[in-house]
């Protein structure tokens, strides 16, 4: 187990390029699956999430060519399909989320895919039902071994169907795509999740050949093609990670500029950050944070207190949440923090409080933060990563705290955030990695 020794109270200076998309990424890494042809995907994060899908694809038969540090190359023209019942494939499988993503395009070309249940971070229930409902609708066939929890659906052959998913869930909405893209016939999702990873996911296929329209609404229309072919694609830059930097530079009090982030793909992430008093300024596609001793919450019109609160796209995406709550600690009034969607993942307030914040869990689902206006600097203490994005949120409690924080189990951080200590440390952190 890896650690970080964070000397807080340093103020940064500089420019932060955003890594590639993470979520993105697991699913057009997955769509190479639907064709025999090359597909290369530029801009992909050198993270421990993206590499584990890398691997698995190579181990299933995928020929992978690293073209640079972010770029790479895959060949699928020979899978083997024996390896989705292998003892490897079970253990290496079940260690990823993003597994669940392979499914839809194997059933798709080779009537079968098979997981183990996937793994990620311990947040809350993630059900997978709508996957395997969608599958069904299809026509696949779905059989689940609840003592060895693996998975299975097979098909002869994919029907194009009207579909109402039971939720817009994000993977869910791009493991159906990827089906129902060399289904016969005429397939329509509503209710689809509307994500730029899923827009993304969608063009992309478009460009090997599927025929998706709607794209960018929740009501996707898909006519069956025979085949498809190869393509390049490019990462979007990830959301997330610009929002965490937003985060940090109101905390450390840092003049930051971030670089490249597609600010038209942000959504409400930039608006979400100003309703904590945040100033940041859009040049070109560049964001712009000055440095600002102080920032205040909103209220709303009839001075009511602030709640930020989760929701689908074009909703405020929940992986802010855990940011945004910690950023809120330091600023002057009072926010409702209502994360809806996992009842997990605001328990690491615990380590905040400890740390000297003003904050009332209310529930799993809700917390109180009442800013300390940055008149009390918080105390630097020895804490443990739960998830990725909690993770980051207590990495920039303890750069902006008293003191030299420990921060334990920072694979979970590492899975989402591309050599954040390097890239930190560059513009002024003094953060030091203990393996």
């Amino acid at each position: 187990m890896s650690t970080f020794e964070v000397v807080g109270g340093k103020k940064l200076k500089g420019e932060l390029i955003p890594q590639g998309a993470k979520n993105e990424a697991l699913q057009v890494l997955c769509a190479v699956l639907l064709t025999p042809d090359e597909v290369t995907i530029n801009n992909i994060p050198n993270i421990k999430d993206v590499n584990n899908l890398i691997d698995l694809l190579s181990d299933l038969g995928v020929k992978v060519r690293k073209n640079n540090e972010s770029s790479y190359t895959f060949k699928s023209d020979n899978i083997n399909l024996e390896y989705l019942i292998s003892d490897k494939f079970k253990e290496k499988g079940s260690g990823l989320r993003g597994t669940i993503m392979i499914v839809g395009p194997l059933l798709a070309r080779f009537g079968k895919g098979y997981i183990p249940q996937p793994g990620g971070d311990k947040i809350g229930r993630r059900r997978l039902d709508t996957h395997f409902l969608g599958f069904q609708k299809l026509g696949a066939k779905f059989n689940y071994n609840d003592k060895e929890q693996f998975y299975k659906v097979e098909a002869k052959e994919l029907t194009g169907t009207y579909m109402l998913l039971p939720e817009a869930s994000v993977t869910g909405t791009a493991n159906i795509v990827m089906a129902s893209v060399l289904a016969k016939g005429k397939t329509t999702i509503y209710n689809a999740a509307c994500e730029p990873y899923v827009q993304q996911l969608c063009e992309m296929l478009n460009a090997m050949g599927a025929r998706i329209t709607g794209v960018g609404s929740n009501l996707l229309n898909i006519e069956g093609v025979e085949k498809i072919h190869g393509c390049t694609h490019r990462v979007l830059p990830d959301m997330i990670e610009i929002g965490s930097f937003i985060g940090l530079a109101a905390m450390t009090k840092s003049e930051i500029t971030i670089k490249d982030v597609s600010y038209d793909k942000l959504g409400m992430i930039p608006d979400a950050f100003k309703s904590l008093g945040i100033k940041l300024e859009r040049r070109g596609d560049d964001i712009f944070i000055p440095e600002q001793e102080n920032y205040e919450i909103e209220t709303f019109i009839d001075g009511s207190i602030m709640t930020i609160a989760d929701a689908i796209w074009p909703g405020l995406t929940p992986d802010l949440l855990s940011v945004l709550l910690v950023t809120a600690t330091q600023a002057k009034g009072s926010v409702l923090i209502h994360q809806k969607m996992f009842e997990s993942r605001l328990f690491f307030v615990d380590k905040l409080i400890d740390m000297g914040a003003q904050i009332i869990l209310c529930d799993p689902h809700r917390a109180t933060v009442i800013g300390l206006e940055n008149k009390i600097n918080l105390k630097s203490t020895r804490m443990t990563s739960p998830d990725i994005r909690a993770g980051v949120a207590l990495l920039i409690a303890a750069m902006s705290a008293d003191g030299t924080s420990i921060i334990n189990n920072i694979e979970q951080i590492d899975r989402g955030y591309q050599n954040i200590d390097e890239r930190l440390n560059k513009i002024g952190a003094k953060i030091r990695r203990i393996n």
